[in-house]
């Protein structure tokens, strides 16, 4: 039986690229650019599965181009806000995307964020990078410590909760917002607040781990900010649309809360310049799931994803 011909958008990790190249009849982006929605329609011409990940747009056009040879999208990723799932749907395109295989290393990145935040880690690293470090001092470089602070997450679903359980390891209170309240055994003592505004007015530190999706977008607004005290700190691992860049900019610069750590940001890579002015903000490149084993497993999933279609069967992690 021949291969199935695929089309691989972006580079993946050598266990995943070899599972490929032995499944399918495939061909890679080995420059690993982002390609353009344009550029992907013509790069994938005549792909029956095409492998993407966040950073690419598989809109209406692409999707009608790539129709009807296209069987898959199977994109390493949880987001699938990229996919236009209607387009995919109505022309008889199966989705798949990577959720629950990458909640432990994206919990790891909100500690990474919100530990660096909170003890001013991009300050202190320049500082002795930099070779301008006078040695120590009593009240050289003070932050916030962790215990007994109160720990806000913003969207309490397998990411969020695997954020609450490490944090309870640092004495945090923990406090979240859902769409709805969780199971007494998933809240797991965690103090549930049923608007957005009632977290804000009762944390200290705010972590972002809402699903994406427009109802969400800049719901962490000027006004909501302003509620959090002035040793606040704001944490996103989720979506950059979900902050509103004006509102959290002008909040450091006026030091109205203490420090920000970001993974993730509305338009990436090109982020707002002002971000990098800021002294008081922890960034990293989009890496909550950047670890080894997590992508092999993010890889793999969509593997046996697309071994189950092919064999008619549904995975769970098809959308359409």
């Amino acid at each position: 039986m021949p291969k199935l011909t695929a089309f691989q958008a972006r580079r993946f990790t050598p266990k995943v690229e070899a599972a490929i190249q032995d499944l399918y009849s495939a061909r890679i982006n080995m420059d690993d650019r982002i390609l353009t929605a344009e550029e992907l329609s013509q790069a994938a011409k005549g792909a029956e599965v095409i492998f993407v990940s966040a950073t690419e747009v598989v809109d209406r056009h692409v999707i009608e181009t790539l129709a009807p040879t296209l069987q898959v999208i199977a994109t390493l990723s949880v987001g699938y806000d990229h996919i236009d799932i209607d387009a995919a749907k109505s022309n008889g395109i199966s989705v798949l995307h990577t959720p629950d295989v990458l909640s432990e290393a994206c919990a790891e990145t909100a500690l990474l964020l919100l530990l660096n935040a909170c003890r001013r880690g991009f300050e202190a690293d320049h500082m002795v990078r930099s070779g301008n470090w006078p040695g120590w001092g009593p009240t050289q470089m003070l932050g916030h410590g962790l215990n007994g602070r109160r720990l806000g997450i913003y969207g309490m679903g397998r990411i969020g909760r695997e954020v609450a359980k490490r944090c309870k390891g640092f004495d945090l209170e923990i406090h979240y917002h859902n769409r709805s309240r969780l199971t007494p055994d998933l809240e797991d003592g965690a103090v549930y607040h049923d608007t957005i505004d009632g977290l804000m007015s009762s944390i200290d530190f705010l972590v972002i781990c809402v699903p994406g999706g427009s109802s969400a977008d800049r719901s962490i607004n000027s006004a909501r900010i302003a509620k959090l005290p002035k040793h606040g700190v704001v944490v996103n691992i989720s979506r950059g649309l979900i902050v509103d860049d004006d509102a959290l900019i002008a909040a450091l610069q006026r030091r109205e809360i203490f420090a920000a750590g970001l993974d993730v940001f509305a338009g990436e890579p090109e982020i707002d310049p002002r971000y990098r002015t800021l002294s008081n903000i922890f960034m990293s490149p989009h890496m909550g799931s950047a670890t080894h084993e997590t992508r092999d497993l993010m890889g793999m999933m969509l593997l046996d994803g697309l071994a189950a279609i092919q064999n008619g069967t549904r995975p769970s992690n098809q959308l359409v």
